[in-house]
């Protein structure tokens, strides 16, 4: 079974040709929202987060979790208080999968970015999110909720994405006008990704 396996960061993840996964498949379908597999921007997110750490016991949400690596990543290694959110429910079984896979326990939320309330955020010390802005429309959906994040007391914000155009200008726009930092980021051998990074601390 090694072999449908790989070991990220500490975390157990399970390629798409692992048996479970081939399972969850059959039962539920694909994701409808590139939901579909585990995505090399979260690889990103976990090694500058073993570098930038966040706090112990941080509530944090993760936005468009996929299969949710990221947040399962903070909630092993920092014992994150973790919410996983996505705007398609058929990730969640991939996410509860791995999540039990790596002992970590989970809070699934579905709703869009454009939903999320400054009362919802407010439950909240840490916004993260990988490969999530790969539509225009995304890229005001999440400078909006960004801002509403700081507004409603959240005190860090970190994504990463491969360096699509929707994030670079989400990304450029929240440097200008709210000091995010913006930045090219690689996590080398074995994993070889590479991408850009936003980080924005509230103070």
């Amino acid at each position: 079974m090694a072999t449908h396996e790989r070991s990220i960061f500490g975390l157990t993840v399970c390629k798409n040709s692992h048996p479970d996964i081939r399972k969850i498949r059959r039962e539920t379908g694909d994701p409808s929202i590139h939901g579909n597999k585990f995505w090399k921007s979260s690889i990103l997110l976990m090694d500058y987060l073993q570098e930038y750490p966040l706090r112990k016991r941080a509530r944090v949400l993760e936005v468009g979790c996929g299969w949710g690596l990221a947040g399962i990543f903070c909630a092993k290694h920092f014992n994150a208080r973790l919410t996983s959110l996505d705007a398609d429910s058929s990730v969640f079984p991939y996410l509860e999968y791995h999540a039990e896979l790596n002992g970590i326990g989970v809070n699934t939320w579905r709703c869009r970015y454009e939903k999320i309330r400054m009362a919802d955020l407010e439950q909240f010390d840490v916004i993260i999110g990988a490969d999530i802005c790969f539509w225009d429309q995304m890229s005001d959906m999440l400078y909006n909720l960004i801002s509403r994040a700081r507004r409603a007391g959240v005190s860090r914000v970190v994504m990463t994405d491969p360096g699509r155009p929707p994030f670079r200008t989400m990304a450029e726009r929240l440097m200008h006008k709210q000091g995010a930092e913006y930045f090219d980021w690689h996590s080398a051998h074995p994993h070889n990704a590479s991408g850009i990074l936003v980080n924005l601390s509230f103070s």
